[in-house]
């Protein structure tokens, strides 16, 4: 097939999701190394959301594709209900890295499905049905997952499976709706406030019919909202008081994201089940996993899960994620993104230093966000929640013309790059970003 051959095909026969069908302009990628990759007319992009902010350790890595061609060749495919070789070496690495006890995992095709294997299990050990997660939070778009999810993606769909899932509050310090009319809250109130109103969401609803509350560790592309000190503790020490399993969403955050091997190690907190995907392969083959404490495992020696998927533990993705690990720790990406987290925090105070429609900027590791705001003082964001602007639309085009490959989400520019990106390549970036908002800033100063 000749290159110029594959967007007019692919067009031609692909539904493509979040996507109205008559509006879609892919771009037509034909390879991709490192942290670039090119279209098909040879145009290079520095990969600014790690393709959908998964490929952690970069494209193109030979270590995990020949270990995927070697799966391939010795064992292309086994049943669920099958022992394997990478099934048994996965389990094992997995436990030397996930926090505390979570040593048992069900490995599932994606976050999707791991997250609604989280909600069946979490409602199958506690015999309670309820599921407690936030309104700014994303866990996926099958039925169950999108039930959880709070934002308005979830709507679409509704009513869908939405029985048995309630919506609470995220801690959001920047857009607090608990301190509206105070400006220079502490974090410390900011935590304490939303603790109080997550207590309060618990008795309202009746603790012994809540199953557990599921929460992205790092809120995604929601906005990166990271967590006040204190609150995944006290998330933590509501769930031990109320015997509610507490669920963290690694999906995003984890294999090294945020500077951690999960964004919960920053808070020393041991979920009672936890999520992963992404960036357990870095996109390199499909897979997600549910891991769980041993009582959650044990519970089901005598019982039945009924549950599964007929490609649940499939040797070629076990296979990528084990050599994936390896490439995170051999060639320390987690101690490489957390030191690069703090360039990163230096490139955005800069940003937010020179434009005036920098309303704030966060980032925990490698996992970034700026905000864009039509006024610092009231903090009205460029374009009003759930919608975009003629001007987003133009940054990003903008952005993408001038070969910065990036994620935009409302008012908010997401910065999540592979974690192998050098100094030189955020500045790279950076200085892309620098110019394009010159033009947002214009248009805050004629409005």
């Amino acid at each position: 097939m000749d290159d110029q051959e594959i967007l007019p095909l692919s067009l031609a026969s692909n539904f493509w999701t979040w996507s109205a069908q008559a509006k879609v302009n892919p771009i037509a990628i034909k390879n991709a190394q490192g942290v670039y990759f090119w279209d098909v007319d040879g145009k290079r992009y520095l990969d600014f959301n790690s393709m959908v902010m998964c490929v952690n350790i970069g494209h193109g890595n030979k270590k995990v594709i020949e270990a995927i061609q070697r799966q391939a060749a010795e064992l292309p495919f086994a049943g669920p209900g099958m022992a394997t070789k990478p099934r048994a070496e996965l389990g094992e690495l997995l436990a030397q890295i996930t926090p505390g006890d979570l040593n048992y995992f069900l490995y599932t095709l994606g976050g999707a499905d791991a997250n609604e294997n989280a909600i069946k299990l979490a409602r199958a050990y506690t015999g309670r049905q309820k599921i407690l997660s936030r309104y700014r939070s994303y866990h996926g778009a099958s039925l169950g997952a999108l039930a959880a999810t709070g934002d308005p993606r979830r709507t679409a769909w509704e009513p869908g499976v939405s029985s048995g899932f309630v919506h609470f509050l995220d801690p959001y310090g920047y857009r607090s709706v608990f301190h509206r009319d105070r400006k220079n809250v502490s974090s410390e109130e900011i935590c304490d406030d939303y603790l109080a109103h997550l207590e309060e969401i618990i008795l309202f609803e009746g603790p012994q019919t809540i199953a557990g509350i599921m929460l992205e560790s790092v809120t995604g592309t929601n906005g990166v909202i990271i967590p006040p000190d204190g609150y995944m503790a006290g998330v933590r020490a509501l769930c031990d008081r109320y015997g509610i399993l507490m669920i963290a969403d690694e999906v995003m955050s984890g294999f090294g994201r945020t500077g951690k091997w999960f964004a919960v190690d920053h808070w020393n907190i041991t979920p009672d089940l936890m999520t992963m995907a992404k960036g357990i392969t870095s996109g390199y083959a499909p897979l997600g996993a549910v891991a769980m404490t041993p009582a959650i495992y044990h519970h089901f020696d005598d019982i039945v899960y009924q549950g599964g998927l007929t490609f649940n533990g499939h040797p070629i993705s076990l296979a990528a994620a084990i050599a994936n690990i390896q490439v995170l720790q051999n060639e320390a990406l987690i101690n490489h993104s957390r030191e690069m987290g703090s360039v990163l925090r230096e490139l955005n105070d800069k940003l937010s230093g020179k434009h005036i429609c920098v309303g704030e900027t966060r980032n925990i590791g490698l996992f970034g966000v700026i905000e864009l705001v039509k006024d610092r003082v009231t903090r009205e964001p460029v374009c009003a929640f759930n919608t975009s602007s003629p001007q987003m639309g133009a940054l990003k085009q903008n952005l993408q013309k001038a070969g910065l490959f990036i994620y935009t989400h409302w008012h908010t520019i997401l910065v999540i790059p592979p974690l192998i990106i050098t100094e030189d390549q955020l500045e790279e970036g950076y200085s892309i970003l620098d110019s394009a908002l010159d033009d947002m800033d214009a248009w805050v100063k004629a409005n």
